[in-house]
């Protein structure tokens, strides 16, 4: 089901998401919802948050707009470790709709998760699956893209 995604300013989004206790048929059928809203979106990411629900949970797929769908799920995904190496990056947000800022973010992550089955998983992610699960970890801390403005990139939402 395709749910209604949050955009700036609603303050669901500054909220910080809890830990998911298990992997349930409640959280595939919300993976779902948030896969299937993230493509009707065209985003690359999505986290629960942005569609209103506080739980830490977010998708990725980006080679859906490549042709090939390969989605990931990740359910209380941590990121345990950063490379020193940063990439800045244009990033666009399904919540700040039309407004790219750029973000410098360390290139490679190395990141725990539950996975769809409930299994903890680590896996190393970097270039553009990098960016994007940071991206989503951002948001599961209430954190949004403006809050990684330069001052050459001024918040035009006041």
């Amino acid at each position: 089901m395709i749910r209604p995604i949050l955009t700036h300013p609603d303050p669901i989004l500054r909220e910080i998401s809890i830990p998911v206790p298990a992997v349930t048929e409640a959280t595939l059928a919300l993976l779902d919802d948030m896969l299937e809203t993230m493509y009707q979106a065209e985003g690359r990411g999505l986290a629960a948050v942005q569609i209103g629900v506080l739980q830490r949970v977010a998708v990725v797929d980006t080679d859906w707009k490549q042709g090939e769908r390969n989605p990931l799920f990740f359910v209380n995904p941590t990121i345990t470790w950063s490379s020193e190496t940063m990439t800045a990056r244009e990033e666009g947000c399904l919540s700040i709709p039309n407004q790219p800022r750029t973000v410098k973010r360390p290139e490679r992550v190395k990141v725990s998760y539950l996975d769809r089955n409930g299994v903890d998983r680590v896996t190393e992610l970097d270039g553009m699956l990098a960016m994007v699960i940071q991206h989503e970890i951002d948001h599961l801390d209430g954190v949004l893209i403006l809050d990684h403005v330069t001052p050459s990139q001024p918040d035009p939402i006041t």
